[in-house]
C-alpha cells in the first residue's frame, strides 16, 4: 500500500540489531520517516530497548523533518507508560531472543495514552474497552482512536 503512494518502504527487522546498535543508526538516519505496525506493544518495546531503536526516536523526535508514523502497537509504544495496554497486549509474552524483563516504559514522546482501534471493526476493540476503562479510573490521560483516524501533533 505504502508503494501505491510513491514511498519506497524497506522492512527493518529489529533484532538484527539487538547487538549492533550503531548500525541501527545508520539505517534508520537514511530515512525520513518510519511507519511502525503493530503486533504485541510489549515485544515491540522490548525490541526497541535491545535494538537501540529508542534512543535513536528520541534524537529523531528533535528533527522537525522526521516522521514517525505508528499503528496498533506502534503508536502505543510513544505513551509515557504501557499500563493499560496490559488488558489488550500479554506483558509477558516472550519471543525467541528477547529478554524476559518487561518494560512497562513507553517512549514519552506524547504525555498521554494512546487507545487504538477504540469502537472498531477490530478483534482487540473490546479489550481497548477495558484498557479505555483502566486509563479513567487511574486518571491517566489518553486518546481513544477509531481505526482510520489518527493523531497528528508535534513532540516538543
Amino acid at each position: 500500500e505504502l508503494s501505491e503512494l510513491g514511498l519506497v518502504p524497506e522492512e527493518i527487522d529489529l533484532r538484527a540489531y539487538f547487538r549492533s546498535q550503531d548500525d541501527l543508526r545508520g539505517v534508520v538516519d537514511q530515512f525520513d520517516a518510519l511507519w511502525v505496525v503493530g503486533g504485541n506493544t510489549f515485544l515491540l518495546r522490548r525490541a526497541m530497548k535491545h535494538s537501540g531503536l529508542d534512543a535513536i526516536l528520541l534524537d529523531k523526535a528533535k528533527d522537525e523533518r522526521f516522521v514517525y508514523a505508528g499503528y496498533s502497537a506502534g503508536s502505543c509504544v510513544l505513551a509515557p507508560t504501557l499500563r493499560g495496554i496490559h488488558l489488550v497486549d500479554d506483558s509477558e509474552e516472550i519471543a525467541e531472543g528477547y529478554s524476559k524483563e518487561i518494560v512497562w516504559d513507553g517512549l514519552g514522546l506524547v504525555p498521554f495514552c494512546i487507545a487504538p482501534h477504540y469502537r472498531s471493526d477490530h478483534p482487540e476493540s473490546e479489550m481497548i474497552e477495558k484498557a479505555v476503562e483502566y486509563f479513567i479510573e487511574n486518571k491517566m490521560p489518553f486518546i481513544a482512536l477509531h481505526d482510520g483516524e489518527v493523531y497528528t501533533g508535534d513532540t516538543q
